[in-house]
Parts: structure tokens; C-alpha cells; sequence
């Protein structure tokens, strides 16, 4: 039985006119149910009376979820705009967390002037360990119709709310580490959720006078032409989860002359699935093995790294960059008193027009905008300039335009330890993407960086190559706000 209130909306994501259900399970109590809509501001939207049941805890809550009933249901009104709504239930009970649930209202017509913000729900959800395992924990299916632990939908503001160490070198990270004790979140809760990326993006893009549209993950799959009439597609933060549909989708708007820009890092590493009409997320990563697709004629659909050379589609063609080979910058051990910031290569771009940059500067270090997981792609250097190799699946087009150092997490830095008998994620890495892990073969990944840049497959696609990016805006970095509004204004006109 449940000792403390919890509430979640289903479905997640909705438009004008849909009906969503509002489920709320605890402590046998009256509490209120309250809708805002959060951006720069709260703004409630409605609130109503609800009865707690004392609904049990399924045991198979993780990968299956949780059915229970309505505990209240509404209507979208067609004058809500379409953003992300906070769910919040009270009761007259104390309990350490208030319940929290979300969901996302799309725009029922499409204004192509308006960027769509796609929020990373697919990467919440595989970190999300309420009732049970994630795809961290030896889980291999989670499901989205069931809360999110503490820590996923709000935090407060305070020192370790980043995974990235903001202040160096505290390479342990014992700030995010006390943190997280201190307010009984979830400890998976600072690598996803809506307040580590999409939350202070969004809060500088209204401050700032952007109009926004949203979409959750799988709408890319599960909404037909949901990127038809659209000119920019955005992800921002951790974006680590896309099935085949998913990456189809994207890549088609982007060869038919839409644009994307990747504020984010960590960008499509893995493969998933989506079943049961979109409420599961199947991923089995390491245990790939057991995938009930290995080694049959639907391999291809494989849930390992995308750059599995048993997948044989790199992120890089979409992204330009990989996970694979970029790494962690200012967490742990991993390039732990970092810049925190690129260091800017090729200045004359329009990408960097009045940022006054010149060759070798260095932009985002104050707010530490380069941090957590980055991606990169093999490179070399040509008359001090960087160049991709295109070996990995980068395109031939593709600019670098600023890189930091980063590494994987290897037998020497791995912050959790490696477990005796088991591959470091380096050298997993190396034995997925070049069949091997031969000493030769990981030493070509030991060493990455995170890479700033541009590809044009027909529209024009920017990838940030970091997490962190929606930091640098949050604390006003003059010169990672000029990038984004350059971004923006001419890739959405």
C-alpha cells in the first residue's frame, strides 16, 4: 500500500478538444488537483476536488505501469497554449513531497513561425525508477503511464542541482550528491526531468519573447505529420532515447529542407521501441542479447547504441556527432576542471555573428555551458583547423565550429567503479561499434571531445554537442544567448 500521495496525467501528450485523465493514489485523504501551465510564469488553468483512494502499488508498476482510475478528468480547452502542464495534488496530510504530474498540450494548427519544442520524455522515462527498475537498473521495459519519482518535475534551486560540477575541481561531485539526500530525490533524477534543461530554456525563451510549440518524444512517432508546415525542430538537453520512427521522422523534415537544432547532448545514443500503443518504452541496451529481434530479420530495430555496427545507423548522419565519441566533461573524473566552455575554431560563421569571437576564444565557461554528456565525432587537425574523418557517419559537410575535451568513462574514471568481469562503457562502446575491444580498438575512443556544428542534408541542422546548453542561457551568458537567438531567428524565418 501506498504511504504517500502520487498523481500522474494520461495520456501525456494532448491537443484542443482530447480529455485527459488525472490519477491520484495514497493515503486514504480530500485533496485539490491543480493545472498550470509553467513557463516563465505559473499560470493555473484549472483546479478541482478529488477524493484519494488507497489504489495498490502493482508490482509490475515499472514496466507496465500503473492503471489505476481517473481520480478527475478535463477537457483542453482550446485557449490553452500548447506548452508543458504541472499536475499537483494537496492534501491536508504532510508529506515531504507535494504529488506532481505532467502533461504536454500540442498546437492544434501550425504556425511555421513558431520553433517546436520536443521535450525529452522518452530519456525521463528510462531514468524514472518509481515503482520498480529502470533501463539503468537491468530494466528493459518502462512505462510511461505511471508517476515520475521526486526530482523529475521540480527542484529546488541550490548548489549540486547540476550533475555537471559547476564548481571545480570538486570531481566527485559531492555538491549533487548531498543534494539529492538532502531532498530525497530520486539519485537518477539529476541526469532527466523537466527542470535540468527544457525548464530554463523555456523561461529565457519567453523572457525573450519566443513563441514556442510542444510535443512530447514519441509524438514524433505516434502524431502523424506533427512536423508538417514546420520550419525549426528543437531539442534541448538530454535527448538520449529515439526509436526507428522517431529518427525517420526528423531526418525526412531535414532533407526536405526543414531545419533542427540540437541544443542538447547525449543526442539519440540508443535505440528503443515503442509498444502497447506508445505506453511502453522497450530498451534492453547492454542485454541487447535478450531483444526478442536479435538476430532475426528485424535486427535492425536492435535496442543497443544506434552505432551499433549490428543497427548500422550512427546518429552522426542525423546529428553530425555521437555520443561514442564524446564522453563526460566536469563529472566525476571525467576532464574534471574542464574549461567548461568551447573553444571557438572557425569564428567568421554565421553562427557566431555579433558574439565579436575571434579564433582560439573561449565562450560558455561561466556558466559552464559545456558539461555532463557531450558529443563529438572523429576528427583531425588540418593547418590548426578540426575537420571530420567521416568515418563514423558524419557527414562530408559537416563544420566544426568549437570543441572541448570529454571523456568515456573508463577502468580509470568511472565514477560508479566497473564491476569485476563486466566492460567499461569505453570499452562496450569500442565492442559495439568496432566489433572488438582490443586495446587498439578502445584507445581510438578514450579520448573525446564535445563538437560545435553545422551540417546542411537540405535544411540546415546545428548540434550543440552538450546537456548543458540551456545553463548557459539561464545565467545569461551573452554569448551563448547571441548563438541561440541567431539560431532561432534565422532558421524559424
Amino acid at each position: 500500500m501506498l504511504t504517500e500521495p502520487w498523481v500522474y496525467a494520461w495520456p501525456q501528450s494532448v491537443a484542443a478538444g482530447d480529455t485527459v485523465g488525472l490519477r491520484a493514489a495514497g493515503p486514504p485523504a480530500t485533496g485539490e488537483l491543480r493545472v498550470h501551465r509553467v513557463g516563465l510564469h505559473r499560470e493555473l488553468v484549472w483546479s478541482g476536488e478529488i477524493t484519494v483512494e488507497p489504489h495498490d502499488l502493482p508490482e509490475s508498476a515499472a514496466a507496465a505501469g500503473c492503471p489505476w482510475p481517473d481520480s478527475a478528468t478535463l477537457t483542453v480547452d482550446p485557449s490553452w497554449r500548447s506548452g508543458y502542464y504541472e499536475v499537483s495534488l494537496r492534501t491536508q496530510a504532510g508529506f515531504r513531497h507535494e504529488a506532481v504530474g505532467f502533461f504536454v498540450v500540442r498546437s492544434v494548427e501550425v504556425d511555421p513561425a513558431r520553433p517546436l519544442l520536443v521535450l525529452t520524455t522518452n530519456t525521463w522515462n528510462a531514468y524514472n525508477d518509481f515503482g520498480g527498475r529502470n533501463l539503468y537498473s537491468r530494466g528493459t521495459r518502462v512505462s510511461f503511464a505511471r508517476p515520475l519519482a521526486p526530482g523529475y518535475l521540480r527542484k529546488p534551486e541550490g548548489p549540486g542541482d547540476r550533475v555537471a560540477v559547476v564548481v571545480a575541481p570538486d570531481h566527485m561531485m559531492e555538491a549533487h550528491r548531498t543534494y539529492v539526500r538532502a531532498h530525497g530525490f530520486s539519485e537518477w533524477a539529476g541526469s532527466a526531468g523537466w527542470p535540468n534543461a527544457e525548464l530554463p530554456f523555456v523561461r529565457w525563451a519567453e523572457r525573450c519573447g519566443y513563441e514556442l510549440d510542444y510535443a512530447a518524444n514519441a509524438d514524433l512517432e505516434t502524431v502523424p505529420g506533427l512536423l508538417e508546415g514546420r520550419r525549426l525542430y528543437l531539442s534541448v538537453g538530454h535527448d538520449e532515447y529515439w526509436s526507428w520512427e522517431m529518427r525517420d521522422a526528423v531526418e525526412s523534415f531535414v532533407r526536405a529542407g526543414g531545419n533542427a537544432v540540437f541544443l542538447s547532448g547525449n543526442t539519440s545514443f540508443w535505440q528503443v521501441r515503442l509498444e502497447d500503443g506508445g505506453a511502453v518504452m522497450v530498451g534492453y541496451k547492454d542485454q541487447f542479447k535478450k531483444d526478442p529481434v536479435y538476430d532475426t530479420e528485424r535486427q535492425h530495430l536492435l535496442t543497443s547504441m544506434w552505432s551499433d555496427h549490428l543497427i548500422g545507423r550512427p546518429e552522426n548522419e542525423m546529428t553530425g556527432v555521437s555520443f561514442s565519441r564524446g564522453g563526460y566533461h566536469r563529472i566525476g573524473r571525467a576532464v574534471a576542471a574542464g574549461a567548461g566552455g568551447y573553444t571557438v575554431y572557425r569564428p567568421e560563421h554565421w553562427v557566431f555573428e555579433g558574439t565579436e569571437v575571434v579564433y582560439g576564444d573561449v565562450i560558455g565557461a561561466s556558466s559552464v555551458t559545456v558539461g555532463y554528456e557531450c558529443d563529438g565525432c572523429e576528427l583531425t587537425m588540418r593547418d590548426g583547423l578540426p575537420y571530420p574523418t567521416c568515418n563514423d557517419g558524419t557527414p562530408a559537410d559537416f563544420e566544426i565550429l568549437g570543441l572541448v575535451p570529454a571523456r568515456l568513462f573508463g577502468r580509470d574514471n568511472s565514477t560508479r567503479g566497473v564491476p569485476e568481469g563486466a566492460r567499461s562503457e569505453c570499452e562496450f562502446i569500442s565492442w559495439r561499434v568496432l566489433g572488438s575491444e582490443t586495446p587498439e580498438n578502445v584507445a581510438r575512443f578514450e579520448h573525446g571531445h564535445a563538437v560545435m556544428g553545422v551540417h546542411r542534408p537540405g535544411g540546415t541542422v546545428f548540434t550543440a554537442g552538450t546537456t548543458e546548453w540551456a545553463w548557459g542561457l539561464a545565467h545569461g551568458d551573452p554569448r551563448i544567448e547571441r548563438i541561440t537567438r541567431n539560431l532561432i531567428d534565422r532558421l524559424s524565418a
